[in-house]
């Protein structure tokens, strides 16, 4: 069965973030730093889905969607992130699980989206390699409770974006600026997710599965220089992140000054490169870079042009995720488990978004050629259900299906909703 879904995250939809013993996370700390997060926004009420979940779910189930990709809160689990757990946040899980159950929605639970318990933070966060041990124990815990009716785990998502914009720019929480120094917080969360793959399975998860933020990387010439750009930044963006799962190695660093990666332990490759049930995707645009004009990097950022963007200013390429997919069939061949696209979408303004309408078609379409070409994808997720808290932008983004008025919490499907609907139901 092709899984037709959509995707949230914890942090960006549910509020209550002082409700029911859930404690404090990176980004309830880092939004409330005056100046991280544009107008002052915070997720502290968000979309309210922690109390406004059965409309949610009816919303999904109305739409003809099978599947529904969420994020836990650690820190509603472990509070600390490790130790006591919170019963009641478990419960909150439990009973969104049995929802989407009771509609024929399939849940696919994302374990880490980012939001941190800030306890962990405290003590080094992901440059701490004992949060990859904790990290195992709070999946253990989850899994414990809801893997008899979740069929589908998916370790992290996006661990790329969450140590370059969390650790090395500072633009996302945890907010530190380490540049290249924040290498370890790659490893320990791929650690981590090793860790946690035998830790969900041991608790009788069915399929686990990891989600990577990937993108085709395009020099801006064929001039040599270029192409070691593109090489240097492929090499950052998406070999760091899958090597190590379906290649048993991390990748050449020497073009960024590294010859070496002294945090990694005997046996964490081992660790870290278990089989996975499935690859989770998430696409958004292609990556085109040139030679380097200053010594800090190994590529410039040289933009993308000639192609419609978004209102976030991305560039609409849907033929860059059949790109992307047949380019890591190609590069990882029978090791590549089956592909789900676990994130795709757009941030458009507007009820009658006839613009995010033509971007989703043309990317599933991009999908269909993949399939055709040879890629085994199983399943499409929609970033995003609802709009939500998208991070350092606030309230300002709106990505969803469903319209959110923030001031009142009224939902209300635009045109792309009642699309994909008609698409799903054929």
């Amino acid at each position: 069965m092709f899984l037709w879904g959509t995707a949230t995250a914890s942090y960006q939809i549910e509020g209550a973030v002082s409700e029911d013993g859930r404690g404090v996370s990176v980004w309830d700390t880092f939004s409330h730093e005056p100046g991280r997060v544009r107008d002052g926004h915070t997720g502290d009420v968000a979309c309210d889905h922690y109390h406004r979940w059965p409309e949610d779910v009816a919303l999904m189930a109305d739409a003809g969607l099978n599947a529904y990709r969420f994020s836990v809160a650690w820190p509603r689990i472990q509070p600390t992130g490790r130790g006591a757990v919170n019963q009641a946040g478990l419960d909150f899980y439990d009973r969104l699980v049995d929802g989407l159950c009771e509609k024929g929605i399939t849940p696919a639970l994302t374990l880490f989206h980012w939001d941190l318990p800030q306890a962990l933070e405290d003590e080094g966060g992901w440059l701490n390699r004992d949060t990859s041990r904790y990290f195992a124990d709070y999946a253990a815990i989850v899994a414990e409770r809801l893997a008899d009716r979740v069929p589908m785990w998916i370790t992290l998502n996006e661990p790329f974006v969450h140590m370059t914009f969390g650790y090395a720019l500072g633009v996302h929480a945890p907010g530190r600026t380490l540049f290249l120094d924040a290498l370890p917080a790659a490893h320990h969360q791929l650690l981590g997710h090793g860790l946690a793959v035998s830790a969900l399975r041991a608790n009788g998860a069915e399929q686990v599965l990891i989600t990577n933020n990937c993108t085709p990387v395009w020099p801006a010439s064929d001039a040599p220089e270029d192409l070691a750009a593109a090489e240097a930044y492929d090499t950052l963006h998406n070999r760091l992140f899958n090597d190590p799962l379906f290649a048993a190695s991390y990748p050449d660093f020497s073009a960024f000054g590294v010859e070496e990666l002294d945090f990694i332990h005997d046996g964490d490759l081992e660790t870290i490169g278990q089989p996975l049930d499935g690859l989770g995707i998430n696409y958004y645009n292609p990556t085109r870079v040139a030679a380097p004009s200053t010594d800090a990097l190994p590529f410039d950022d040289a933009g993308i042009t000639g192609y419609p963007t978004t209102a976030f200013g991305w560039p609409v390429v849907p033929d860059g995720l059949r790109e992307l997919l047949g380019s890591l069939k190609a590069r990882y061949g029978a090791a590549l488990p089956p592909v789900y696209i676990t994130e795709n979408g757009c941030s458009y303004e507007g009820i009658d978004d006839q613009e995010r309408i033509d971007y989703l078609d043309g990317h599933i379409a991009a999908v269909r050629q993949a399939q055709a070409e040879g890629v085994d994808v199983r399943g499409y997720f929609v970033w995003s259900l609802l709009d939500n808290f998208e991070w350092a932008e606030g309230y300002h983004q709106r990505f969803g299906l469903v319209h959110v008025d923030f001031a009142t919490q009224k939902r209300t499907p635009k045109a792309s909703y009642h699309w994909l609907k008609r698409l799903i139901a054929g």
